[in-house]
């Protein structure tokens, strides 16, 4: 703090706040948020942080650090639930708990069509059809798809497959399909298994069955004997499908289980979905940040966090209760719905939530076995390099690794993949296209792709990471050192790794920017293994990018380079085919259907394609 600004005046500044909900903020000497969270009452909730003892070495030290705090009155509690979330999205202050950015849920979608498909489906639920979920994991929902498979016989295939059909495909052979495609059930009949299959996944199993035989007997009684024996068989499967899963009767309402457990540091919430009386499955999140935290203290974090993005059930059960007893009646309210809370529940509801408790302490101990190794590689890596091996930061250490790829010159892209939490991070992952460089200049690319990624860096956009690997030696190197120079960034966190005797792993060597000693770790440095499992997936990263990239370019330049196809000819082939890939695949007879296509020019796309 410099000495024209004034000292933080904590008796005067609690003295000011008022009785009235609102978020507040803390604030360090340089600026940046520690904390964020909300109040129903700010005066008596943030003068807690400084006129009470007993806080978790977490908050302690947090609150040892505080220049300031900003605060922001809000019209109910619920309004400071969602600007509390939306600060803590956008700024992950180092002293919340928080959870990672990725519970995107998959639904069982079935689609709007005469003869509906039924398929996996993420992303917006507004477009045609029924949503059914969401689903914990992608396995939940095709293992429901299978079951809907076997029972109802429901088509999964493509609309532009089920279009071209003229005879049956596998599934129909194997009566996983009823075949709507080729006629063999009506669409009358089908939107029927449809319809019941709908009420199965709604928990109406009781009169899917009664409807199931009495359209049996109805069959057998006009002589209808194979529709009779199909009925039969449908009535037969969803009886032991039935008799495989529990289901309860627990007065129909859609429930989520929610279980926190914490051992050695780190907690586990387990989240159980529960929708019609089926248990779906169960996803494990790991939080950061928890060190000294109640499991209460846990479990409200991620009831905030989770419930103000995705739908909020008619039930929550949870354990332990949370701090405060109301957190769903606003969660529900900023979400304009209703539900209600269970901490003490009864009946089924209880071993749900007795099966959740287990599964968030079998996840813990797996995790805590698998990330003691994780913990290990990244202490080693931090000791090696002269970097900060408290708790905290080890958590927090970011790595970014850079590596080029192309062929030969052609379709040169740059990856930047990321470690962080002690893993790999492919939601951060980038790719770069390089371009008006030289074909082949490697270092001209690294130049490009570092001037491009840290220059946001040098702009206040981004941080800085804690070490920036790149796949090369000395050359490579100096080229990064000198784009850090020129925007003034620290060169001490630049490290190459030059490829080892026949680029075999375990033999590279660590190629430092700021002048220190190169440094060979050996094959049996775990510090070594975690620099060449970045450095080797920065590598498949970019390689895949640049297959992609050069097959897209090679297929593009393929129909644009054939006689006697311009661009009017070249928009109809994929409109019609529905990209390049689809006219790749025509045939001639197909390829000669489109207007202007000649049998001749159809045999020229198709040979250009084929045998280019």
């Amino acid at each position: 703090m410099s000495q024209s600004e004034p000292v933080f005046d904590v008796k005067s500044f609690l003295a000011s706040l008022p009785h009235l909900p609102g978020v507040y903020r803390h604030i360090d000497e340089q600026g940046q948020v520690l904390y964020v969270g909300k109040a129903r009452d700010l005066k008596k909730r943030v003068s807690s942080y400084f006129q009470k003892t007993g806080h978790s070495p977490r908050i302690a030290h947090m609150v040892a650090r505080v220049a300031r705090v900003d605060v922001t009155v809000t019209p109910s509690e619920a309004e400071a639930l969602l600007l509390e979330n939306n600060l803590i999205k956008q700024l992950k202050p180092r002293y919340n708990i928080l959870f990672r950015d990725d519970k995107s849920y998959p639904y069982l979608w079935l689609s709007g069509h005469d003869a509906p498909r039924m398929a996996y489906y993420r992303g917006s639920t507004q477009r045609p059809g029924q949503f059914f979920g969401p689903y914990p994991n992608a396995w939940a929902v095709r293992e429901t798809m299978q079951i809907l498979q076997r029972v109802f016989r429901l088509r999964t295939c493509e609309d532009t497959v089920y279009a071209n059909r003229s005879r049956p495909c596998l599934l129909y052979q194997i009566q996983r399909c009823s075949g709507p495609c080729v006629g063999h059930i009506s669409i009358e009949d089908y939107q029927q298994d449809v319809h019941q299959a709908s009420q199965f996944l709604k928990g109406n199993t009781h009169e899917i069955l009664e409807d199931i035989e009495q359209r049996m007997n109805e069959a057998a009684q006009a002589l209808e004997f194979e529709q009779a024996a199909q009925l039969r068989d449908q009535m037969s499967a969803l009886s032991r499908v039935l008799q495989q899963q529990t289901m309860e009767d627990v007065d129909g309402s859609d429930t989520d289980v929610v279980a926190v457990t914490l051992q050695s540091g780190k907690a586990c919430v387990n989240l159980a979905m529960i929708r019609s009386g089926r248990h779906l499955g169960d996803r494990a999140f790991f939080p950061t940040h928890v060190d000294g935290d109640s499991e209460a203290d846990v479990l409200e974090a991620f009831l905030v966090q989770h419930y103000l993005e995705q739908p909020i059930p008619a039930v929550v059960t949870v354990s332990p209760p949370p701090n405060d007893p109301d957190i769903i009646r606003l969660l529900a309210s900023a979400r304009g719905t209703r539900a209600k809370l269970l901490v003490r529940p009864q009946g089924m509801r209880r071993a749900w939530l007795d099966q959740a408790i287990q599964n968030a302490q079998l996840a813990l101990s797996r995790a805590l076995t698998e990330g003691g190794a994780r913990h290990a590689r990244t202490l080693a890596l931090a000791q090696q390099l002269s970097l900060e091996t408290d708790e905290q930061s080890l958590q927090q250490l970011r790595v970014e690794c850079f590596d080029i790829s192309h062929t030969a010159g052609e379709a040169t892209q740059a990856s930047c993949v990321v470690f962080q939490n002690h893993e790999m991070q492919p939601s951060l992952y980038r790719r770069y296209n390089i371009v008006g460089i030289t074909p082949g200049d490697d270092y001209a690319a690294m130049r490009q792709v570092l001037t491009r990624r840290y220059g946001k860096v040098a702009d206040g956009q981004s941080l800085l990471p804690d070490l920036v690997l790149i796949d090369g030696g000395k050359g490579q190197v100096e080229v990064a050192r000198q784009v850090f120079e020129e925007y003034g960034l620290d060169v001490s966190v630049l490290v190459g790794v030059a490829k080892g005797e026949n680029r075999k792993t375990g033999l590279e060597t660590l190629v430092f920017a700021d002048g220190r000693q190169s440094l060979v770790l050996g094959q049996m440095s775990a510090a070594l293994m975690l620099i060449a499992q970045i450095r080797d997936e920065a590598h498949r990263f970019a390689i895949t990018g640049m297959r992609a990239k050069r097959s897209r370019a090679r297929q593009t330049s393929r129909l644009e380079d054939i006689e006697g196809v311009g661009a009017r000819r070249r928009q109809k082939l994929l409109a019609r085919f529905g990209g390049l890939r689809g006219v790749g695949d025509a045939s001639v007879e197909q390829l000669a259907c489109v207007d202007g296509i000649s049998l001749e020019l159809a045999r020229r796309i198709y040979d250009a394609f084929h045998n280019g």
